[in-house]
C-alpha cells in the first residue's frame, strides 16, 4: 500500500496531514486546479508530493488558500491577496510572540 494510502487513524484528526488531491481540495473550496496552483506559485502554500508527483494539500492549507479566495472573490489579485495573508499571519505569529513574552515577564515580576 503506498505510504499516502496508509495513513493511520491519527492523522485524520491531523490538520496538517496531507489528504486532499488538488482536484478534492479545488472542490471543497469552490475553485478550480489553476487557484491552487497560483497560490502555490505565490508562495502562500506549498503542498506536498506524492511519490508520483501529485499535489496533496492539508485542512490548515486549504483554510489558508480559502482566506486568499475571500481576497480574491473581492477584487484582490491572487499575489495580492497572497501576500496579504501571508503578513497577516505573521502579525498572528508576532502577537502570539508578544503575548507569551509579556506573560514569561509578569512571572518574574519584570515590569514592561
Amino acid at each position: 500500500m503506498p505510504a499516502e494510502n496508509a495513513a493511520g487513524a491519527g492523522s485524520l484528526d491531523d490538520d496538517y496531514y496531507p489528504a486532499y488531491t488538488m482536484g478534492r481540495a479545488a472542490d471543497v473550496l469552490g475553485t478550480t486546479p489553476a487557484f491552487l496552483r497560483a497560490v502555490g506559485e505565490a508562495g502562500l502554500i506549498t503542498p506536498l508530493r506524492s511519490e508520483g508527483g501529485h499535489r496533496r494539500y492539508s485542512r490548515h492549507q486549504l483554510r489558508t488558500a480559502a482566506r486568499a479566495r475571500e481576497l480574491v472573490d473581492q477584487g484582490t489579485p491572487v499575489e495580492a491577496a497572497c501576500r496579504i495573508v501571508s503578513l497577516e499571519d505573521q502579525l498572528d505569529d508576532a502577537l502570539r510572540l508578544n503575548r507569551e513574552m509579556r506573560r514569561r515577564l509578569g512571572e518574574h515580576g519584570t515590569h514592561i
